[in-house]
């Protein structure tokens, strides 16, 4: 359910949601606790906090979740190529 609340975070600039982008790496429940690891599109993002901001509003929207702490990772580097969903590579325009 976090993954469904999530898809609903879109990156504003590139207009496609964080899990399709794969920028989500990991998101571990324990409890009433979610604990969610991000990376961005660049570590210059200048959306960071705004990005990171949605993820924690919406992680904390999913029924039965009632703390989230978003943390921010750069390794490793988000690459589309490796980490986009299927349907985001082919919104970014890469095709293998």
């Amino acid at each position: 359910m976090i993954l469904e609340s999530l898809m609903e975070v879109e990156d504003p600039e590139m207009k496609l949601s964080v899990i399709d982008l794969g920028l989500i790496y990991s998101v571990k429940i324990e409890n009433n606790h979610v604990e969610i690891e991000m990376t961005l599109t660049s570590p210059g993002c200048p959306v960071a906090p705004e990005i990171m901001a949605a993820v924690h509003r919406s992680a904390l929207n999913t029924k039965g979740i009632e703390s989230a702490h978003v943390n921010l990772t750069f390794s490793p580097p988000w690459d589309p190529k490796i980490h986009a969903t299927e349907d985001g590579k082919f919104e970014l325009g890469i095709f293998d």
